[in-house]
């Protein structure tokens, strides 16, 4: 018996479909691939210019402090961590951070409060803010070496102003050496820290200041609450984000302090007011001890780095959490 194959006529004839078109999918490709470009294009230049102007630099520096080396060459006399225990037996260097430990305290203690409380002030509504905020911040705009110059003629001895100054008052005992008298240098060197850079931080607290609701001062005003009340209650807590980015400014600037020491007082008398900086192109460019420079260049930002993180580890987490989740909740909406 024979069987017959026949078709099934609900299947209807066969035909040979083509594959499935990969258009969307090539193009979705694409897209990524252009945008992975564009991105990397972007990126090459700045990595570019950080490795060879910071990371190359570094990596330098830190093979130079290995070596017993004058500049000249490359260097050849190694002596591994000689510089190192060498720095941290220098009393030298040790004096330089202690300075700039004396520098941190009386920065946090003096200067930028003085700074928040002239933002406070030029918050208000008085006649002529905006020409006080421009006086104020002016010396910031000027150079270090402009500053340094400018005071070294103002506290110049037996014939600066500052020593007029004090005698048209009848003080003509008070002035003197100013930077030349190892028990004045850093005071007065601190005095034209303050000046120089208290403009800044007053800039700073006054952009924090504007971003407080107008509503909130408003409602504690009807409550009753006095200025201090509202300073403590409504200012303070909503300008912690800001204060705690000019202590953290404040600080790296004091640990990196270099031109305006140079240029007023070049760390003299006697290394009374070198900063690390200071010393470290003492060594480097006078002494051409430039193995050792180098060791204190890689302490330096050792110091700098170990406090950047701790700082962000301990003090600005919360504020970065926040900056993360509000750019995170913008970009879903």
């Amino acid at each position: 018996m024979t069987s017959t194959f026949l078709p099934d006529k609900r299947r209807g004839p066969d035909v040979d479909l083509p594959p499935p078109a990969a258009g969307p999918d090539r193009g979705r490709a694409r897209r990524r691939a252009l945008h992975w470009l564009t991105a990397v294009g972007f990126q090459v230049p700045a990595l570019v210019l950080f490795g060879t102007l910071v990371l190359l630099p570094m990596l330098f520096a830190l093979y130079a402090s290995l070596f017993r080396w004058g500049g000249f060459g490359m260097p050849e006399d190694y002596i591994g961590g000689d510089n190192f225990t060498r720095l941290f037996q220098d009393p030298v260097f040790l004096g330089d951070l202690w300075r700039c430990l004396l520098l941190v305290g009386l920065s946090l203690v003096l200067q930028l409060p003085f700074a928040l409380a002239l933002a406070v002030a030029l918050n208000q509504k008085i006649r002529g803010r905006a020409v006080y905020r421009m006086l104020f911040f002016a010396p910031y705009i000027l150079s270090e070496a402009i500053t340094g110059v400018l005071f070294s003629m103002i506290f110049a001895p037996d014939d600066g102003l500052a020593d007029h100054v004090l005698g048209a008052v009848g003080l003509d005992g008070v002035g003197g050496q100013w930077f030349a008298d190892p028990s004045t240098v850093m005071a007065t060197l601190f005095l034209v820290m303050t000046w120089k850079y208290f403009g800044f931080h007053m800039m700073l607290y006054l952009a924090g200041l504007q971003s407080i609701p107008a509503e909130l001062t408003e409602a504690a005003l009807i409550d009753g609450a006095g200025p201090w009340q509202r300073f403590r209650n409504i200012t303070l807590p909503l300008l912690a984000p800001t204060l705690r980015i000019s202590v953290f400014l404040s600080v790296i600037g004091s640990i990196q302090l270099f031109d305006l020491v140079w240029v007023v007082t070049a760390g003299g008398p006697d290394h009374h007011s070198e900063t690390m900086a200071v010393t470290m192109f003492q060594y480097g460019f006078k002494r051409y001890q430039v193995g050792y420079a180098s060791a204190i260049s890689v302490a330096m930002f050792g110091i700098s780095l170990v406090f950047a993180l701790a700082y962000q580890r301990f003090v600005l987490r919360r504020d970065l959490q926040g900056a993360t989740t509000t750019m995170r909740g913008g970009g879903g909406s």
